[in-house]
């Protein structure tokens, strides 16, 4: 009895060894050469999640020893409410968001792989309305869009049905950019930065006291548009599925519509076109790194010829000027190569002055 009892636990006690050696190979991740895998966590601005899930980037990553696995989170969100203390790297949609991030954890440096340039997705039915009243120009395939032009519509409270000959969009709507909530998204904050330069007399606010004087012409862009999403793709779904009876103009990342030109699915028919702001600004995807394994993946991501690469397939710009253009005129996208009407976004302190007083408005026009 005493002998099949051992003989039984010695069992047991095998198929333990056994259990524990699978549930240990099945929890080690590894790449194709069988080496192990370093977990890394990043919280990224959601128009960067494609990039991040697609195959080709996760394999890259694993050729070089690790498994980035990624959260979402507007770029305000990221800088003042994320607990990045749970993450390797935070890789907001802009400069201003990454500021403050690389200075409240202390950061040595910053990785800035690609950027995007803001853009307005419209129609052309709306973009020859808006050459009419003098707001766009045509530029063969794209139009420019005079920002101060715009502005003195907005503040003159003009309807669409008030623009000249307009039989083709006769609404009552008044004549706004759909935007993401500017509380939480970078692709607001950038549309902020370029109208409080307008506002500004053509300068870029330099701290609040500039901020609050501009406040009044600035604020009823996003005070009038009631309900906003706080991720940069909501609206430019609505802008793809709805049409343009819901949303004739939406402040997008270029980088957006190029993607879904270039992926050839048809959800950019030959009616919609892009408008460039005049004055406009990069959106500087700047990834903060908070350990080591996080500066690994800024520095990859910056470096990596693959990986800079897989980011123009996602309409990013790199520093590779001549393959961007390759990658466009490729697939039938008609771009400006080069924008010159370029400014620099407020400091995060400037901007987050600006935001803090809209964002009181806000709350004050729901109470």
């Amino acid at each position: 009895m005493k002998r099949a009892a051992a003989l039984l636990l010695a069992a047991v006690l095998g198929v333990g060894v056994v259990a524990a050696i699978v549930i240990s190979i099945r929890g080690r991740a590894g790449n194709a050469s069988g080496q192990s895998l370093t977990l890394v966590r990043g919280v990224i601005g959601s128009e960067k999640q494609p990039f991040f899930a697609d195959s080709d980037v996760i394999r890259v990553f694993h050729n070089n020893g690790l498994d980035v696995k990624v959260d979402t989170a507007g770029s305000r969100q990221i800088a003042t409410t994320v607990d990045l203390s749970h993450y390797d790297f935070a890789f907001p949609a802009g400069v201003p968001a990454a500021e403050k991030i690389k200075r409240d954890h202390k950061a040595t440096t910053t990785y800035s792989p690609f950027y995007t340039p803001m853009a307005i997705a419209s129609y052309k039915p709306i973009a020859q309305l808006l050459v009419n009243a003098g707001v766009a120009k045509d530029e063969g395939g794209y139009y420019s869009f005079d920002m101060a032009a715009y502005m003195k519509l907005v503040a003159a409270n003009k309807r669409w049905s008030d623009l000249p000959n307009n039989s083709t969009y006769p609404t009552s709507k008044s004549i706004l950019i759909t935007s993401t909530d500017v509380r939480t998204s970078n692709s607001a904050a950038m549309y902020l930065a370029i109208a409080s330069y307008i506002a500004n007399g053509n300068n870029i606010v330099q701290d609040p006291t500039q901020g609050a004087a501009v406040l009044p012409q600035v604020q009823p862009l996003f005070l009038r548009q009631g309900y906003t999403s706080t991720s940069s793709e909501g609206p430019f779904q609505d802008y793809l599925t709805i049409g343009m009876g819901a949303t004739p103009m939406v402040m997008i990342y270029e980088a957006q519509f190029v993607a879904r030109a270039a992926a050839n699915d048809g959800s950019i028919t030959k009616e919609m076109v892009l408008m460039y702001p005049s004055p406009t600004v990069y959106s500087k995807h700047t990834l903060v790194p908070i350990t080591a394994s996080g500066d690994r993946v800024g520095k990859l991501l910056a470096t990596d010829p693959d990986l800079q690469r897989l980011a123009i397939k996602y309409g990013f710009r790199t520093n590779d000027t001549a393959a961007f253009t390759k990658f466009v005129a490729a697939h039938k996208v008609v771009l400006p190569s080069t924008l010159f009407n370029v400014i620099e976004p407020p400091t995060y302190d400037a901007l987050e002055s600006m935001i803090s007083t809209i964002e009181k408005q806000m709350k004050g026009a729901t109470s």
